[in-house]
């Protein structure tokens, strides 16, 4: 990354608490992998690696590095990304839809993070406000100026990749909003839902709008059921993994609807770990044993204090689990367990 970032204040008036300190095991940890990059970067010499192919793995890393610095004060903070068409003008009812949303989430304090460029990204901004935004912004040569909200602040960072890009995109974020866009919109979009449905994200909810009177989404889930669920391509439940609306405040509330009971989730070994807002009744966890027993490898659902690999979660110490032995397949159901879980909010 270009020098001048790195320069910028690490602080923000939103910024999270002061780090914890590192437990001595996690420091170790930390360390062995270190040592890890530096013994594949010794194998690059060894390989006999072309120019080319470290230019690449050496602009990724320091891109990423840098990023994760950037966003590491923010990490206790919910984020949303929010994607869509950077060609949409300001008085189309998609811009103003973007910027109500914005505001929206923004007064629930939450982030939005976008591409940090004109159209839906700026209108995203536009309602969040320069403190409540972040932005990834691609280098490219046309249309692809930091619009004037992030432009200049420090939680903005510049990359060169859409694959880093990307990939921050969704490490960093609590929920994914789609307004209508273009090829990269709907790269976005179904990347995203790729990852959700293969079990390479934890899950999030992926919103998709647009405005009232229009068709776009609709367009691609007929697409969807008629050629990839109706061809076995897909199974029915992974219709599950993403919600369509046509107003902002149905997007807000579909996205916090989420987080109702439901919080976050972590494998430990072979269970798969719910944290929970609330405890389950008698009721409810026999409901749930009923009704979602398919996706189980082994054993059944049940309740639990936090597990002893969590220690290094203590901020979560408080939180309710939810332990199952999950098959690692069906992350269409588990999308459709935590939409339980939250009814019984």
């Amino acid at each position: 990354m270009d020098a001048k970032p790195e320069s910028m204040p690490a602080s923000t008036p939103l910024s999270a608490s002061n780090p914890l300190p590192m437990p001595i095991g996690k420091s170790r940890q930390i360390s062995d992998l270190i040592e890890q990059i530096k013994e594949a970067a010794d194998k690059l010499v060894a390989d006999g690696s072309s120019r080319g192919d470290l230019k690449i793995l050496s602009r990724a890393l320091r891109e990423l590095r840098y990023a994760f610095k950037v966003f590491s004060p923010y990490r206790r903070h919910r984020k949303v990304t929010v994607f869509g068409s950077a060609r949409t003008p300001s008085d189309q009812p998609a811009y103003i839809q973007a910027m109500d949303f914005g505001r929206a989430m923004a007064q629930q304090g939450w982030m939005v993070v976008t591409g940090a460029a004109s159209g839906i990204m700026e209108a995203g901004h536009r309602g969040a406000g320069r403190d409540h935004s972040m932005g990834l912004n691609i280098i490219l040569p046309f249309e692809q100026a930091a619009n004037s909200i992030i432009a200049g602040d420090h939680k903005l960072v510049h990359m060169k990749y859409f694959f880093t890009r990307k990939l921050m995109f969704v490490k960093e974020c609590d929920a994914v909003v789609c307004f209508p866009g273009g090829f990269g919109t709907l790269d976005e979009a179904m990347e995203v839902i790729t990852l959700l449905q293969t079990g390479k994200r934890d899950m999030v909810p992926v919103v998709l709008i647009h405005p009232e009177g229009s068709r776009y989404w609709n367009h691609l889930h007929e697409f969807i059921v008629d050629q990839l669920l109706a061809n076995a391509m897909i199974s029915v439940e992974d219709l599950s993994l993403y919600k369509i609306v046509d107003n902002a405040c149905d997007a807000m509330q579909e996205v916090l609807r989420f987080f109702t009971v439901y919080h976050s989730m972590r494998y430990v070994k072979q269970r798969l770990v719910f944290r929970l807002q609330r405890e389950l009744t008698g009721s409810q966890l026999l409901q749930i044993n009923e009704q979602f027993a398919d996706m189980l490898g082994e054993g059944e659902f049940t309740q639990s204090a936090p597990l002893p690999e969590e220690a290094d979660e203590p901020e979560l110490g408080s939180l309710n689990r939810l332990v199952f032995a999950f098959n690692r397949r069906a992350f269409g159901r588990l999308r459709q367990l935590i939409d339980v879980l939250n009814s019984f909010g």
